[in-house]
């Protein structure tokens, strides 16, 4: 589950820098605004790569996600990349789980099956 939670970390920690580019001409808001605001945002994607594996993690995600379809309010094409990136957000943690699941019973497997000295 981290490995596909962490591409799509990654491929977000991108589209924010790229969403802050085209909010920066926006005449309303201040180029450090925008920068901060980024910049956070995009040290937590990096962040939470280190921290899926804690419960916390995949929570903190959604909350990133929800913030991420929320920043459409300044950059609306972020409203349908956010809905894109929550849905990767799902697949990666659904199907993570399931990887991780069935990498777990095959070690398992594996191990009944060998002899115990090798």
């Amino acid at each position: 589950m981290r490995t596909l939670c962490s591409s799509t970390l990654i491929g977000e920690f991108f589209v924010i820098g790229f969403a802050a580019l085209v909010a920066m001409k926006d005449p309303d808001l201040s180029t450090s605004t925008v920068w901060l605001v980024s910049g956070i945002a995009m040290f937590l994607c990096l962040a939470l790569c280190g921290v899926l594996t804690r419960p916390a993690g995949i929570a903190l995600g959604w909350a990133l996600q929800i913030a991420l379809i929320a920043s459409g309010i300044f950059v609306p094409t972020m409203y349908f990349m956010g809905a894109i990136f929550a849905g990767l957000w799902w697949a990666s943690v659904h199907y993570g789980r399931k990887i991780d699941e069935a990498k777990a019973r095959f070690a398992a497997q594996n191990t009944q099956d060998s002899p115990s000295g090798v």
